[in-house]
């Protein structure tokens, strides 16, 4: 007997012929988003040389993005189930790339943190359409997993060859080629979604109040601003303060929904435990795997002093992991059953990070590399995760669900770095000598070259052991608890079409 992921059945629709041609656009979009994340990482060292921003403007280069991203998902995806989904995505990729140019006229830390902001627009507008559109086009339950694989292969594939890209580019040309590598792939997009995507909107949109969208925005902006601070300096008043102001106003924002018919976010499918499975998933997935970069990359990078170029190749092992398993998982689902995936692959991710810890110290490439592949082979799960969360919801609610999934991926990213991150910098700055300067406990960067210097690479390496212990700790609790909340019969095929 298997339980379906609804409980309602529906005839399912007439499959739309052009939808595997549509789905390379949406995948080829979540690709050149998710690689520019990861190319201004690359980008950031010669930008900060060239522009000279000062430590508050540097931080804001970095988090305008995320901030603008996280508080305009929810009433994007809302406008976007009722003004048309093609649409907002259209209108998101001609944002993207007419921000991405605007960098030619950037001349200051503020110019370029406008531009982040304006991305962080058209990334809104961007991500939470690609899932919503993939749950419009594939109506058969069993080909709309397969294809939320390929979607989750490319976010794999992004991550990864994002760095190599970003280093192949600043061999050659300056910081602002970060940028506008963006411009000619928008433009393919906005032609290739234009002829091949359906145009599509919910049956019962929810209602965009003013009220809602200042809750939400406020609210999400406030979380993700309060957890970096918190992160960052630790818990000071404007980060606690932040917090608190952050969890009153999404307070606020859910009991408005539950109390309307046609909400802006139909908060209600957490009622359906296998969502909630879903989104667990995703949540502490994303906060493992961007400390595991972020770590991994200073690791890379300063303990044994290769290029940002070597470190992006160095990292594929991780990305292989995904762009293997992501399209076979669905397969795997059907034989096995979801919740042996979804459990199962953060469970396999879980004893990947714990190689970190119990391996040889001091770590090898080759233990690191160990390390990265059954991570990547874990999250592979999250094309299962994904299915579950799109198939939970019914058509005209997959604006709300595709919000929730792209909202816990972004949070996940930022308690990511602001808890496993700050975990492993106490644990660095634990290990130094009582001695050590300002800038030796502030980074590993600020250390070398000083007396230290081969103390601070000691206390780097344990840390990053450290890490490797407490990121699997959690991906094996949350194994554990999705495993309990998902059916035991729960089927993929079992859909709402």
């Amino acid at each position: 007997m298997t339980t379906s992921l609804s409980p309602t059945d529906h005839t399912p629709a007439q499959a739309d012929p052009r939808r595997w041609a549509g789905l390379a656009v949406l995948a080829a979009s979540l690709l050149v988003v998710v690689m520019d994340m990861t190319i201004l990482n690359v980008a950031l060292p010669d930008l900060t040389a060239d522009l000279r921003p000062s430590s508050v403007a540097q931080l804001w280069i970095v988090d305008s993005y995320a901030l603008v991203l996280a508080g305009l998902l929810i009433p994007i995806a809302a406008l976007g189930d009722r003004w048309g989904r093609k649409r907002m995505l259209l209108a998101g990729f001609t944002v993207f790339g007419v921000a991405s140019m605007l960098v030619l006229v950037a001349d200051s830390p503020g110019d370029v943190i406008a531009v982040r902001a304006l991305l962080g627009v058209g990334g809104a507008m961007i991500m939470p359409t690609t899932l919503s559109l993939i749950r419009t086009l594939f109506t058969d339950p069993r080909e709309r997993a397969t294809a939320l694989g390929v979607w989750g292969a490319m976010a794999a594939v992004g991550s990864a060859v994002g760095p190599i890209v970003g280093g192949a580019l600043l061999e050659t040309f300056s910081w602002h080629a970060a940028f506008l590598f963006n411009v000619p792939v928008m433009v393919v997009a906005v032609l290739a979604g234009w002829l091949l995507l359906p145009e599509s909107r919910s049956d019962r949109p929810g209602r965009l109040d003013v009220a809602g969208v200042v809750l939400s925005f406020g609210g999400m902006a406030a979380l993700v601003y309060g957890v970096k601070e918190l992160g960052k300096h630790g818990p000071t008043v404007t980060a606690l303060l932040t917090l608190a102001a952050g969890a009153v106003l999404l307070t606020a924002f859910v009991r408005r929904c539950l109390g309307q018919r046609d909400p802006m976010l139909e908060v209600r499918l957490f009622a359906q435990r296998a969502f909630t499975a879903g989104v667990l998933a995703a949540l502490t997935t994303s906060i493992a795997i961007v400390a595991l970069l972020l770590l991994g990359s200073q690791w890379l990078q300063l303990v044994h002093g290769w290029s940002p170029l070597q470190t992006g190749a160095a990292l594929l092992p991780m990305a292989a992991g995904g762009i293997i398993g992501s399209p076979l998982a669905p397969g795997l689902a059907a034989r096995i059953g979801a919740r042996a995936v979804l459990a199962g692959g953060l469970a396999v991710a879980g004893v990947g990070m714990l190689l970190l810890f119990v391996l040889p110290q001091p770590l090898s490439y080759v233990s690191v590399a160990m390390s990265l592949a059954l991570v990547g082979a874990g999250t592979a799960s999250l094309a299962v995760a994904s299915a579950v969360i799109m198939g939970s919801a019914p058509a005209d609610q997959s604006g709300s669900a595709a919000a929730i999934e792209e909202s816990s991926y972004e949070i996940g990213g930022v308690l990511g770095v602001a808890v496993l991150g700050s975990l492993a910098a106490w644990i660095y700055r634990d290990g130094l000598p009582a001695d050590a300067g300002y800038a030796a406990r502030e980074s590993l960067a600020g250390a070398l070259g000083t007396p230290v210097g081969g103390a601070a690479v000691t206390s780097f390496e344990h840390s990053f052991a450290v890490f490797g212990l407490a990121a699997g700790l959690l991906l094996l609790a949350a194994s554990a608890l999705v495993w309990w909340l998902t059916p035991a019969g729960l089927d993929l095929a079992d859909a709402h079409h």
